[in-house]
Order: C-alpha cells, then sequence, then structure tokens
C-alpha cells in the first residue's frame, strides 16, 4: 500500500502506463532496484519505491546510497523532455545526495514539475537561450521521515540556441586543430 504522500489527482494513460512499464523493465534502471510505481499522463508527477532487497542492501544492512542516487536518475530530464517537445535540449548536468540517516525500510519519493517551474524554465530559456534548474529528490520512509536528500541539475535550452553554441564550440576545436598543424 501507498504511504498517503503519494495520493494525487493526476491519471496514468495508456502511453504513460505503457512507458513506465517499459522504463521497469529498462535493464540500466531495473539493476537500481527502483520501481517506478506511477507516471501521469502530463508527465508532470512520477513516483518511485526503493526496497532494502538483494540488489539494494550494502555491507551494514541498509539500502546502498548508491541506489538511491541511481534510482531517481533521470527522471526530471526525461519529464522535461516529454514535457517540452522537441525545441527544447535538456540534459541531466551535475547531481549531488545528503544522506540523514540510514534506511533499513522501503523508500519513496514523488517527483513533481509544477506549472510555476514550467513558467519559469520557459521564461529564463526564452531570455537567455538557456538555464540551469534545481530540483530536489527527497527518499522517505512510509511515515514521511526523510533518509536522503538529492539535488538535481538539469541544463535546458532552446534547441536553436543549443545548436549554435554546439556549432561554434565545433568550428572552434577546428580551429585550434588547423592552427596546430
Amino acid at each position: 500500500m501507498k504511504p498517503e504522500f503519494l495520493r494525487t489527482d493526476k491519471k496514468e494513460s495508456w502511453t504513460s502506463w505503457w512507458f513506465r512499464a517499459l522504463m521497469n523493465w529498462y535493464p540500466m534502471y531495473f539493476g537500481t532496484g527502483g520501481k517506478i510505481l506511477f507516471w501521469s499522463a502530463d508527465n508532470t508527477e512520477v513516483h518511485l519505491r526503493l526496497r532494502l532487497n538483494l540488489w539494494t542492501y550494502n555491507y551494514v544492512g541498509t539500502i546502498f546510497g548508491g541506489s538511491m542516487f541511481a534510482a531517481s536518475d533521470p527522471f526530471y530530464m526525461v519529464m522535461l523532455l516529454r514535457i517540452l517537445g522537441s525545441s527544447y535540449v535538456v540534459w541531466d548536468k551535475s547531481a549531488s545526495i545528503q544522506f540523514k540517516r540510514p534506511a533499513k525500510t522501503t523508500l519513496y519519493t514523488r517527483l513533481i514539475i509544477t506549472p510555476e517551474n514550467l513558467i519559469d524554465i520557459k521564461k529564463r530559456v526564452a531570455d537567455h537561450g538557456h538555464m540551469v534548474h534545481i530540483f530536489i529528490i527527497q527518499w522517505l520512509d512510509k511515515h514521511g521521515v526523510v533518509h536522503a536528500e538529492a539535488e538535481r541539475h538539469c541544463y535546458i535550452a532552446s534547441k536553436e540556441f543549443y545548436q549554435k553554441r554546439k556549432g561554434l564550440s565545433q568550428s572552434a576545436k577546428l580551429e585550434i586543430k588547423i592552427s596546430k598543424k
């Protein structure tokens, strides 16, 4: 049974359910020990679960920190790509995690992109061509106690800005190679 803090008014569609099912069996994600419990039809909300099991326990019998870190990757990037569409480029830029307390029970997290996040992202990209947005992920037990907090930095750019910048960096590399000859 899901904890109370995972309740939502959002619904899954056939497409989001199918995407969730495929992601759960994707070997790179399956290996983290995590499981996607819910993926909203509008791609703005995802729920994850991480159990203490053969795949996730560490030397001292708690959930391995690397499992917490990996099981929450790369959801914000994928969510943004699905929401923003092909006129944007999105990359995970960096991430960090802080462990608050050892986890000996199942953990959950709820990843949300709010309408305010989307307005801010679109405005900043329109104004500057690109930006970095920081998302906070908390791994909680069924009582809502935080066991770890991860910070995910997503780079977001308009495709036009990204291609111009990429073209400039490619031409700079070419100039360096030519000047060395």
